[in-house]
């Protein structure tokens, strides 16, 4: 190839390359960063949608973590890129491991985490009165931060409240979370609820911030039915507290219902936030068009 025509060849791919780098920009300006809301009342700034990683979540693994280390990262990346500011983790879906990777390259101070305490790791429920649970929360809040390299977590939640006497049984873990937020180890504490009697007492119980409740128009994977949960809700918000509505899409059943999902949660009024379990980056990019498509009530 001639000098002449070696520099025209340069020239067109260049000007290909040029053609290709703007395209990709133009798709990447048509994906709308979703809103940066407060949290309730706890000060919290995050943003309307989280970065979910519990999907079919068991035994430290999840859905999520089955991507493996190096697309689980890339997936944190492209959510904080669009501008998810708000991840939900927990020690039951093995997730903190790879998020401290993600924090690498993404500012701790500019995202909110949030991750759930399994305190049935400690044995039958039946013993969660014995003076030995506060030393074992402690030693659990000390290694979530060790595990994610960080000096305080935005929010620990008790994980997957099934009974409505949680408020007596798991006493010694809710007086450590709240020792650990009065010394701003934590910065809001509360439960996430697999169970309508167990919402019912969260909504009542003054030492709760925030709740992590499942939520969706066709009552899949819920507590009860859209009618009784959204009531729940609302004396919840009565009562000050933060709501976080997760299974929104019923942890996938509802996927091809996605745009009427997401019109419920955003009409509902009452959700705080919300947390998706998305798996791709396409997914999180189409559910930013429809929060731009469907505004939050308020």
């Amino acid at each position: 190839m001639s000098k002449l025509n070696r520099r025209a060849f340069v020239g067109a791919t260049g000007g290909v390359a040029a053609l290709l780098s703007q395209a990709s920009l133009a798709v990447a300006s048509d994906v709308p960063a979703p809103p940066q809301v407060p949290l309730g009342r706890t000060g919290i700034q995050l943003s309307r949608v989280a970065q979910g990683t519990g999907v079919h979540g068991g035994n430290r693994q999840s859905d999520q973590t089955r991507l493996g280390f190096e697309k689980l990262v890339s997936l944190f990346k492209h959510a904080y890129d669009r501008g998810i500011t708000f991840f939900d983790l927990a020690d039951l879906y093995g997730t903190h491991l790879y998020f401290r990777e993600a924090l690498r390259t993404i500012p701790r101070e500019k995202v909110t985490i949030l991750t759930k305490m399994w305190w049935r790791y400690d044995g039958p429920e039946a013993n969660s009165r014995e003076p030995e649970r506060r030393q074992i929360a402690r030693s659990t809040l000390e290694r979530f931060r060790h595990e994610l390299n960080t000096d305080y977590i935005d929010i620990v939640l008790l994980h997957c409240m099934t009974k409505s006497s949680w408020t007596e049984e798991l006493q010694p873990y809710m007086e450590e979370l709240a020792f650990a937020k009065e010394n701003k180890q934590v910065r809001a504490i509360g439960v996430s609820c697999h169970d309508l009697g167990a919402l019912e007492a969260a909504a009542k119980s003054p030492w709760v911030d925030v709740v992590l409740t499942r939520i969706n128009p066709r009552g899949v994977k819920m507590d009860g039915t859209p009618e009784q949960i959204t009531d729940v809700i609302r004396e919840m918000k009565a009562n000050g507290k933060a709501v976080i509505g997760m299974k929104i899409f019923g942890e996938g059943q509802l996927r091809d219902e996605r745009e009427a999902c997401i019109k419920f949660a955003q009409e509902l009024g009452l959700l705080d936030a919300m947390t998706i379990g998305f798996e791709k980056p396409e997914q999180i990019d189409d559910v930013l068009r429809l929060l731009e498509k469907y505004p939050a009530r308020t």
